[in-house]
């Protein structure tokens, strides 16, 4: 009997035992995750929504030439924890830049248009901002420009994301380290309605302890230590933004290999939050090209593998998040053209983006304004693969071939052959009737015509030339990534990476609040 009770109270305190040691595992670990987050990498592809980047996974398989369907997986894929995201604005269902980047960055619903704003216009401080007062290092990189809605949520407090002008100064004096990416959009303050002398962006730039680089070589030859730089890419191609992927020369410097320098220069003891942006995949999807879209997923995608890379070299210190802002373009794979068919094999046809084939048909336009429709299609053969084809051609061609899939049917040539000559007219494609931007949007009716027939010859189509407000995916790996599973919204990517970096946002509070008095002075 005293036996038996002896055995069940060793068991009963072993038991115990058992329990403090998790308990005090569990604690210690809870503790060890609280702050832990040294690097905070936080990856947004603009526009980038499940759609955007299964097509670029499709996409990759199809060039395989797999016989079977399936996927090619994303690097961002491959991280061990996957969430979805909501996405709405303050005021809106279907957010815009602004408001999805102040609500990452600030933790705060706003009106769209608002960025770094609150509902009433108040400034609200950002994550990149708490880690700068914190003594980390801050930067921030994007392939649209430098002053656009997304990068500029990080350090920028505008009620309007229009202000480029004020944005532009704002950057001058964000004590921030490294900015890397597009241009600015308003440098000497025309459009702005501000009073007196304005100074220069870029002379401001400069006078806040920046060194403006605009050179690839004078990049890349950048060093730890180097100081804080601003980067533009040396070759822009529509509003002030870098190339799309697909249009990218010698010349120019990747999103990857900005992400690269970027951990480079900023690496220190104290650690540092970066935010890298994949702007265009959402300028592609507003115009309904799939391929400057999937082309400009894979480069950010590298620069997701980048941002790996690090983790794997500082696995017990790094953070990576990767999200889109929303969704563009209602992007659809499957159209009612091919039913339960897909060939996104013919999307290799496309040679540039619509932007490089705007100019190119420009060009033509202008050199021949009385061309005729079967002038111009042999650019349509030579940069999208599309071809129109006699019936004696036609009743040549093997059915089943990928020649034939490529020919333009009777009533697509009628719908081409409509839009060149809406095309030919010219005009202002900003006042158009319903009718016509239903068909093409504010874009070139011929451009966005073919893109659109390219498309759905490969089994993609589109809803919209705006934004939609269905919730995107955000995936994570490293330090804390577990805290965002599940389905969540936009404001919470900002509470559980300060959360995981261990940030205050008092400490912020009081620093903005501080900058402000100054600039009052």
């Amino acid at each position: 009997m005293i036996h038996s009770r002896w055995h069940t109270t060793v068991r009963a305190v072993c038991a115990l035992c058992v329990m403090l040691l998790l308990c005090s595992m569990g604690l210690a670990h809870a503790q060890a995750g609280a702050g832990h987050a040294k690097y905070v990498i936080l990856l947004i592809g603009d526009g980038m929504g499940m759609a955007q980047r299964n097509a670029a996974e499709t996409y990759l398989a199809a060039q395989k030439g797999d016989v079977r369907p399936g996927i090619v997986k994303l690097n961002m894929s491959s991280l061990p924890v996957q969430g979805a995201t909501t996405t709405y604005s303050l005021d809106s269902l279907i957010t815009d830049s602004a408001a999805a980047g102040t609500a990452m960055a600030c933790g705060v619903k706003t009106v769209n248009r608002g960025l770094g704003v609150d509902g009433k216009d108040a400034p609200v401080v950002s994550i990149a901002e708490m880690a700068r007062d914190n003594g980390m290092k801050v930067g921030i990189v994007t392939t649209v420009s430098l002053d656009h809605a997304t990068p500029a949520a990080f350090y920028a407090h505008q009620p309007s994301r229009k202000n480029y002008y004020e944005i532009g100064l704002e950057l001058a004096k964000s004590r921030m380290d490294y900015f890397a990416g597009g241009g600015f959009l308003d440098p000497s303050g025309k459009k702005s309605k501000a009073e007196g002398t304005k100074i220069n962006v870029l002379d401001a730039v400069r006078a806040g302890g920046f060194d403006y680089v605009n050179n690839a070589e004078a990049f890349r030859a950048l060093k730890p230590g180097s100081g804080r730089v601003v980067f533009v890419n040396p070759r822009l191609q529509d509003e002030q933004a870098m190339p799309y992927a697909m249009d990218a020369g010698k010349g120019d410097v990747s999103l990857a290999e900005m992400t690269r320098k970027g951990l480079e220069l900023l690496d220190n003891p104290k650690g540092f939050f970066m935010m890298v942006e994949g702007g265009k995949v959402d300028w592609a999807c507003h115009a309904n090209d799939a391929v400057s879209s999937i082309t400009d997923v894979l480069s950010f995608d590298a620069a997701v593998a980048e941002a790996m890379n690090f983790m794997q070299r500082h696995p017990e210190d790094t953070l990576v998040v990767v999200t889109g802002d929303h969704e563009t373009g209602g992007m659809s794979l499957g159209f009612a053209g091919t039913k339960y068919d897909s060939y996104q094999k013919r999307l290799k046809n496309q040679k540039i983006s619509y932007v490089a084939f705007d100019q190119k048909f420009d060009a033509f336009r202008k050199a021949n304004p009385q061309a005729s429709f079967e002038d111009v299609l042999p650019m349509v053969k030579e940069y999208f693969g599309l071809t129109v084809l006699s019936d004696a051609q036609l009743a040549a061609l093997p059915k089943d071939g990928d020649a034939a899939g490529m020919v333009l049917k009777p009533y697509e040539v009628a719908e081409l052959r409509t839009a060149f000559e809406r095309s030919m007219k010219g005009g202002d494609r900003k006042h158009i009737s319903d009718q016509d931007y239903l068909l093409y949007g504010n874009y070139e009716p011929f451009s966005v015509t073919l893109t659109h027939l390219l498309n759905q010859k490969s089994g993609i189509a589109w809803t919209t030339y705006s934004h939609t407000g269905v919730p995107v995916l955000t995936s994570a790996g490293g330090v804390d990534a577990q805290r965002f599973g599940g389905f969540y919204d936009n404001t919470d990517i900002f509470t559980r990476m300060a959360e995981a970096m261990g940030l205050k946002k008092s400490l912020a509070d009081a620093s903005i609040m501080a900058a402000g008095a100054r600039a009052a002075q």
